[in-house]
């Protein structure tokens, strides 16, 4: 099971962003944003989810529960 620190690395890079970016994308310091992808900081439960949306994953993925990339189809009708 990989990571959480690992998972954020591999789709930023598959994105071509850099930290930089995707801080302004999620409103934090460039600063803490490497620590979410190092994980020496606990990234909030909001920017968690808004970061399985923005790259079209579930958090669980994110988290390393599941090697399965695609989301969770949406049970809303």
């Amino acid at each position: 099971m990989k990571e959480l620190k690992l998972r954020l690395r591999e789709l930023r890079e598959e994105s071509k962003r850099n930290q930089e970016e995707m801080a302004k994308i999620i409103g934090c310091s460039q600063q803490t944003y490497s620590r979410y992808e190092l994980h020496t900081t606990e990234i909030p439960l909001k920017k968690l989810i808004f970061l399985a949306e923005f790259y079209h994953t579930s958090t669980d993925y994110l988290l390393g529960i599941t090697e399965q990339r695609e989301p969770y189809p949406d049970n809303v009708k």
